[in-house]
């Protein structure tokens, strides 16, 4: 059943075409992913199938009968209203009864006589289903006191209530914008999980490449003003979208070609030419049209100098925060090292910016010592649009840190090409801060970083507003960068390719250390609850891994072979895996290669495991 259809729809925007002759069609069970560039017109063309915007040329139809549910970026709402207000429609009978049964029991004064009612009201409409979902739903999104105004919330709060609104609301066809944005892991993989029901039928904008795997049946890229459809997984579309690209290369380099020789006929025909002509104009103009195609695709370069490390980086001894009552660390200690790849998880106000700002001299612990090396430099790029100042051009912006910036080769460029090399042309660098995108204020945020030559980067909720490209770019900058890296992002795609060590925030001041990635983490999470269900704390691997050895005997000979030997062949196995992992990332195989890849991945890394648990073992000896 076709639940939406949008028929040769186009749109301008300052006097160009965001896209032209764009058709779709949505249908029940589709589970289609809007993807591309920052400012190719993504939110514009989920508007238009809302309704929100009215097409300039073509038109959008609904089926009858079909409700839309929408999620959009920016929420405009009434700042008074209270948060149940919002999350519950008077229009729906049943979820009119479930509001009025939350403020009964949210309120202890409330009088037997309307408890009765609204009880009585509950069991004819049979709206207890309905009452547990909301408290699913509220509890898993982490939605805050429902008593509480709208205008009080944070901007990640309001987004969370918006959310929790348009699941409650049970819409035939869900649109969504950067779901993703504003949740923390956990919430995360809860939507996700819901999401992939068999009923939901939905479209929507994100970059999280996790949620483009798991959730989606179908990726339609919006590039250069026109739609292209890939039924696939996300390593799926970067296979076809590269051979998209590679055979549109060849056409408009053939079309080029024969527009030399057409263009030579053009010039030697007489003025008045026959009918029989008159096609091969019409062709040559055709022609012309597909050899003047712009195959130039922006990309963002990072290449900056860091500053030296010296051998002291950052020493934390026995800190302690507390806001009241409530723990935010408690007697916290680590020592980081040179090319420490650290992630930082925990539920959304749970203390990881506080942790941040303490590290970073923003805010003092009330217990305990924060001494950085005297060669530390950080770059700390920080949820919001901090230290832009919107009556400033961009160019004046950058010009106040420097009139010249290094890159990592040791050449100088000027501040205008710097801001150039990240996707600021000449005609954008006089435009004010203030009337810049949210994808541009991060991306001119993560400039203005980057030119201070940073050699430890704390990173909090960096991937917010950049589209998908941009975040391999980036990927591939942190992979090389040889300084400290602390990163907070609920990308755990992100956070796999680039972490190896977390710091677990798990509530109450406490923060477990934990080696390995994300997906570790969950692994590891999962087992244990799977195999000690009652246990309060589990063991980590690293504490599975304490060998309990006779350390008073001395080691022989052949174990001391054994040690060096095993420490070659882990890093020549790392080294192996990395490769390897940069193949499966590379975008260049088939799904049956693909799936090779990570099978020799996976054996790589129960080698290693084994090799290193040996290791450990002779060390205790050693």
């Amino acid at each position: 059943m076709n639940y939406l259809s949008a028929e040769l729809v186009a749109k301008t925007y300052n006097d160009r075409w965001l896209f032209k002759d764009v058709s779709l069609g949505i249908s029940q069970g589709d589970k289609l992913a809007l993807v591309g560039n920052n400012g190719v017109g993504k939110s514009t063309l989920l508007k238009i199938l809302t309704g929100e915007i009215q097409p300039d040329i073509g038109s959008v139809s609904v089926r009858q009968g079909i409700r839309i549910g929408y999620l959009t970026q920016q929420p405009d709402v009434d700042e008074n209203l209270s948060v149940k207000d919002i999350l519950f429609s008077d229009s729906n009978e049943i979820a009119k009864t479930v509001k009025d049964y939350e403020e009964c029991i949210h309120h202890p004064e409330t009088s037997a006589e309307r408890m009765q009612s609204v009880l009585l009201k509950m069991e004819e409409l049979n709206a207890w289903d309905y009452e547990n979902k909301v408290h699913e739903v509220i509890e898993r999104l982490g939605v805050p006191d429902i008593d509480k105004k709208f205008g009080e919330l944070s901007g990640g709060q309001k987004k969370r209530i918006f959310l929790a609104q348009l699941l409650l609301q049970e819409p035939d066809l869900i649109i969504m914008d950067e779901p993703t944005n504003h949740l923390d892991l956990s919430a995360i993989e809860w939507l996700e999980n819901y999401l992939s029901g068999q009923s939901i039928t939905l479209i929507m904008v994100t970059h999280d490449r996790y949620f483009l795997d798991t959730i989606v049946t179908e990726i339609v890229e919006l590039d250069r003003g026109q739609l292209f459809r890939y039924k696939g997984k996300y390593a799926y579309f970067l296979e076809k979208k590269a051979e998209r690209e590679e055979l549109l290369r060849i056409e408009v380099t053939k079309a080029r070609n024969l527009l030399k020789k057409e263009l030579e006929w053009m010039r030697r025909q007489p003025k008045a030419r026959g009918t029989k002509a008159k096609y091969r104009i019409e062709a040559f103009h055709e022609l012309e049209k597909k050899a003047s195609q712009d195959l130039k695709k922006d990309k963002l370069e990072l290449e900056i100098k860091e500053a030296r490390q010296g051998g002291k980086i950052l020493e934390v001894e026995h800190i302690s925060k507390s806001y009241g009552t409530v723990k935010i660390v408690q007697d916290f200690s680590y020592v980081f090292k040179k090319n420490d790849r650290i992630g930082v998880v925990g539920k959304n106000g749970i203390g990881k910016s506080t942790f941040l700002d303490m590290l970073t001299g923003r805010s003092k612990p009330d217990k305990g010592f924060i001494m950085p090396g005297l060669t530390t430099k950080f770059g700390y790029f920080r949820q919001e649009s901090v230290g832009l100042n919107p009556a400033n051009r961009l160019i004046e912006e950058v010009k106040e840190i420097a009139e010249f910036i290094t890159l990592s080769d040791g050449s100088q460029v000027s501040a205008s090409k710097f801001l150039d090399i990240f996707l600021f042309p000449p005609e954008k660098q006089y435009n004010f801060i203030n009337k810049l995108s949210g994808g541009e204020k991060k991306r001119l945020q993560l400039l203005k970083l980057l030119v201070t030559n940073p050699n430890f980067l704390i990173l909090d909720e960096p991937t917010n507003d950049f589209d998908i490209d941009t975040l391999n770019v980036l990927e591939d900058f942190l992979e090389k960068f040889s300084g400290c890296l602390l990163l907070v992002s609920h990308d755990r795609y992100f956070m796999d390719h680039l972490v190896d060590q977390l710091f677990v925030f798990e509530g109450d001041g406490k923060i477990r250390l934990f080696n390995g990635n994300y997906s570790d983490y969950r692994t590891w999470v999962d087992e244990n609850e799977e195999s000690s269900p009652n246990t309060a704390v589990a063991e980590t691997p690293n504490e599975r891994r304490k060998v309990v050895s006779d350390t008073s005997r001395k080691p022989s000979f052949k174990e001391k072979q054994e040690f060096e030997k095993l420490q070659e062949e882990i890093e020549l196995l790392e080294k192996e895996k990395e490769q390897l992992t940069k193949s499966l990332n590379s975008g260049m195989y088939d799904h049956l290669q693909l799936q090779k890849l990570s099978r020799e991945i996976k054996n790589i890394t129960d080698t290693i495991e084994q090799k290193t648990m040996r290791w450990l073992e002779l060390g205790e000896i050693m």
